[in-house]
Parts: structure tokens; sequence; C-alpha cells
């Protein structure tokens, strides 16, 4: 019997985001790996590409906190390597949404460049399972590796959004709802991240752990205090620890186990380096454990109104509502499953469930907080344990 290679996560305490506090874990924790030396070379060009949701303060745990990416850009600067940061964020500039999280401050001080995450490029990648060519954005195919920093924060869509989901940013703006629309699935979906990740291949994965958001994330959740910062080569199996510290069963995450069956990484034998684990668990961490599906098209064999009744959906909270309409026009189907009723944009936008395919890009770009995932009471019921 062939013996299984095991994937090393590393695992460091940081308790809060003192800069030097925070430089010094992101160093130990690299350390565990065999250091900064075994994945880049002295004079490449590598890009950064930390998790630039939408522009909010580092306090809301939406985006990667401004410690955490200095402690990375200073690591590798001191390794001789030529460093730029981008990300293509779901709403706004990457250079806006950047200051509003307090890394525009990191950049201009460590003089830092901006790569281009708005021209597309198209790349062939004939061995994807799903995708056989993206359209990923300039500044990442003109580096020579990238370095990824992911957020630790629950998803609508795939339960938790980590290693494996971030390299989703590498794709310039409203193409990325586009996918959404395409792949209406969660496992869909899913198949197409890792894909994507396969083909950008990330040097290093490293993730903001400090502070994570639990509830209704990625960008309406509750910040939450965890204590780490976790590194590795395989996202599959940095994902997976992240489930075992949070209680929830990797099977129910489609990014990691489409990620081990398409050969991105493996979560069935992982050595931990350094913090165990298991002095680490995070009890009562609020995060969707139901075995159902968290797509509509995802039990397509129930007529639609029986999906209605069973899968969750989004929810607007009409006090919070600011009628910006953001959710409609980021709804990636045809017609919208979502509109202003009577063409009226000083009225709060209206559901049509039907067409709902429960991407909850609306969910996950809505500025104001106003929109949650309700799951109707039969769901609770036929997925409850």
């Amino acid at each position: 019997m062939t013996k299984v290679h095991k994937s090393q996560v590393a695992i460091v305490a940081c308790q809060d985001y003192n800069v030097q506090k925070v430089e010094e874990a992101i160093k130990n924790c690299v350390g565990l790996l065999g250091g900064i030396g075994q994945f880049v070379k002295k004079g490449e060009k590598l890009l950064v590409k930390p998790n630039l949701l939408m522009s909010k303060d580092s306090s809301k745990a939406v985006t990667t906190h401004p410690a955490v990416f200095r402690g990375v850009i200073s690591l590798l600067q001191d390794a001789g390597m030529d460093v730029s940061f981008g990300d293509s964020p779901a709403v706004g500039s990457t250079r806006a949404v950047a200051k509003k999280a307090g890394l525009l401050d990191v950049v201009e001080e460590l003089n830092v460049p901006v790569a281009d995450m708005v021209t597309p490029v198209d790349v062939p990648f004939p061995q994807g399972s799903l995708v056989k060519k993206f359209v990923v954005a300039k500044g990442v195919v003109d580096s020579d590796g990238l370095i990824s920093i992911s957020k630790l924060k629950t998803h609508a869509l795939t339960r938790i959004t980590g290693a494996v989901k971030n390299q989703f940013g590498c794709i310039p703006g409203m193409l990325k709802s586009e996918f959404h629309g395409r792949m209406n699935d969660d496992q869909l979906f899913s198949r197409m991240l890792v894909d994507l990740s396969l083909l950008l291949r990330p040097r290093l994965y490293i993730m903001d752990a400090i502070i994570g958001m639990e509830g209704n994330g990625p960008a309406s959740g509750t910040p939450r205090s965890i204590g780490l910062i976790l590194a590795s080569t395989d996202p599959v199996a940095l994902d997976a620890t992240v489930c075992y510290l949070i209680g929830l069963k990797p099977e129910l995450v489609p990014t990691i186990t489409w990620g081990e069956k398409l050969g991105l990484g493996n979560y069935q034998e992982i050595e931990w380096l350094g913090e165990s684990p298991d002095n680490w668990i995070q009890q009562g961490f609020k995060v969707n454990r139901s075995t159902g599906s968290t797509a509509s098209s995802g039990t397509s064999k129930l007529a639609p109104l029986a999906r209605n009744f069973i899968i969750p959906k989004p929810v607007i909270d009409e006090e919070k509502c600011t009628r910006c309409g953001q959710c409609v026009k980021i709804c990636p189907v045809n017609p919208k499953a979502l509109s202003f009723p009577n063409d009226r944009d000083d009225q709060v936008p209206m559901y049509n469930y039907t067409d709902c395919i429960r991407c909850y890009c609306c969910h996950e770009t809505c500025p104001s907080n106003a929109i949650r995932i309700k799951v109707p009471l039969a769901g609770r019921l036929i997925h409850s344990k």
C-alpha cells in the first residue's frame, strides 16, 4: 500500500496585531516550513495577494490586517525579492480598498508598487478539470510567483473562505460574478476555484487568523479572536486545519474535497508544526454545519418551489438597507434575481427566489451589512443534526 505523504501546516501563536509580534510570528511560522528561501529566489518578482474583499476598516475582520501584510512584505524584501501587491476586490479599486483597510500606508512606507489587477489576460489551462481557460489580471501574469495571504472567515456558499478561495481575487472585477452565474452550484464553483489555484500555484499560503470572522461572513460576520498565524504550501491542508480548529467537518467544504480529488492538496494526512491545534479549538464557533447544499442548483432535482422552502436564501433587512443598488448591480443571473420594485431606486430591492441561484454575491458585497442568509424551517429540520 502506497504511503500518503503528509502535508505540513505551521501554526504559531500571535494574540494581537502588534507589528513587531506579528512580524516575528510570521518569520517563525515560515521558518517551521524551512524558511522563506525554500520558496523564493533572490531577485524574483513576487506578487503578494491579500484578501481585499471590499472597503472595510481592518477592525471588521473582513480584509487581511495591515500588520500581517507588512510582516509578509518585510520578510520577502529582506530576502531580496522584488515585491508588488494586488487583489481585485468585489467592489471598488485595489488602491481604494487597500486605503480603507490600512494596507496602502504599508505599501507607501515600504515602497511596494500596486500591480495591474484591471487588465485582463487570457491564460489557457488545458489540464483544468472544469475550466480550460481563465482570464487573469495582468499583474498576476507578469509576476514570477504568488504569495497568498488569506483571512480566516466564514462564507455563505463554501462555508469557509480561506487559502483555496483567496486566489479568486486574481480574476479582474466583474468577471468574478460571471463565474457565479455560469457555475451556479457550490460544487461547480469550488471545482473552478481549485482549477484556478492549480493554474496559479502560489509559492506559499499564509493565513491571518489572529482575529477571524464567524457567523454572517465573509463581509458581515462577527470578528472573533483566535490568536494564530498559519502557513503551508498546501492550501487544502491549511483550510482543513481551519475546519479542525472551528469544529467543522472538512467534507462539508467543497473546495477541500475537490482540492484533494484534483491533486491540489491533501486533507487526510496533515503534520502540524509548532502549536498543537488541540490547544486552540474554537468552541461554539458560528459556521454553517448543515449537511445540505448551500446553493439552489445543488438540489436541482427538487421543484423550484420546494427549493425555496429548503435552501438558504439571502434576505434584506429593510432598516439597514440604504438603497445603494449594489446587490442589484452584482447579481450575475439574467434576468436578475432581485430588482427595485416598479423601477424605483428609493425602494428596498425585492428578490425573485425562483431565479436566485444562491451564489450570495449580494450578501458578500453589501456595504451596509443589510443582507443575511436565512435557512428556511424545512431546511433546518431536514439537515439538523
